[in-house]
């Protein structure tokens, strides 16, 4: 049975989309395997997704073949951890043609920061508190991937330094605390880089969440867009109509296509593949209509 098509426009349709282009699993800090992902997906009633895991597609060929199965359209992704003006930023790429050319490089070179980046925030929790961190970091993972902070922030729920995630987030682990190491990735411009080269579309992932002004948060769609970026989420789970739509002109004024993500990570939380804020009627265009992902699209499954 063909799936019905995506749409051109976003014309405030009352029903929730079938996409999620921005989730996670196992491959980096998610909870799930990228094999139940994508049933998971399925049974969410999504028909196109892609996986877009920390600085890796270590994921993507066990998705992809999932994805055949479960008759979904899946575009290979990854997250990408950059630094703008010395704050953090995630670029998400969204890779029709996979990994290739300077984005090869720059996976290379991730891994190789998010190995770094671990002692570093180990040292840091071990001050706080948290004996042996990178053990207890990795006990909590359960493989051998690259850790993140939510291993440290489970690590320290784990122990007894706080009473949950939120919290070790909020005390050590969040923006401008102890164990927000940011230093080690690469400007934002260079990550966008990467993602052209390998024929893909950068998004700036969930702008809303950075906390900045209007005012600066125009400033880094500005330069953004300059770098090559040519989409950015519009909607990243639940989010006030009104703030869509602002957000949404300013999309407009740069030319920038807008994205959908839940950044699904674990079930048992408020969101779930696919549970996003419905996207009220915009001018902006879809990401999905962009010439280098409108094929990939609209080939099926």
């Amino acid at each position: 049975m063909p799936m019905s098509p995506l749409p051109l426009r976003f014309e405030g349709d009352p029903a929730p989309l079938s996409i999620d282009l921005h989730m996670h699993s196992t491959a980096s800090d998610g909870a799930l395997s990228p094999m139940d992902l994508v049933a998971l997906c399925a049974a969410q009633g999504l028909t196109h997704m892609a996986l877009t895991d920390h600085d890796t597609l270590d994921g993507v060929a066990e998705a992809a073949e999932a994805a055949r199965h479960e008759g979904l359209v899946l575009i290979p992704g990854t997250e990408l951890s950059t630094q703008w003006r010395g704050i953090g930023i995630h670029v998400v790429g969204l890779l029709p043609e996979g990994v290739k050319g300077a984005l090869v490089e720059g996976l290379e070179a991730q891994a190789v920061a998010r190995v770094k980046r671990a002692r570093t925030i180990a040292s840091r929790m071990e001050k706080i508190g948290l004996d042996d961190a990178l053990a207890r970091a990795r006990e909590q993972a359960g493989s051998e991937r690259p850790l993140g902070r939510p291993d440290f922030a489970r690590a320290l729920v784990a122990a007894g330094v706080v009473p949950d995630v939120a919290t070790a987030f909020k005390k050590y682990l969040g923006a401008g605390k102890p164990g927000d190491v940011k230093a080690l990735w690469p400007d934002m411009a260079e990550a966008v880089g990467w993602v052209l080269s390998a024929g893909g579309v950068a998004v700036l992932a969930h702008p809303l969440r950075y906390s900045l002004t209007r005012r600066k948060r125009g400033l880094l769609l500005d330069d953004f867009r300059v770098a090559g970026g040519q989409a950015a989420e519009l909607v990243s789970g639940f989010q006030n109509p009104d703030v869509t739509r602002d957000l949404s002109r300013q999309l407009q004024e740069r030319g920038l296509y807008a994205s959908l993500g839940s950044d699904f990570h674990f079930s048992g939380g408020h969101l779930a593949p696919g549970s996003m804020s419905l996207v009220p009627r915009t001018a902006t265009l879809p990401v999905w209509t962009h010439p280098r992902l409108a094929p990939r699209f609209n080939s099926g499954a």
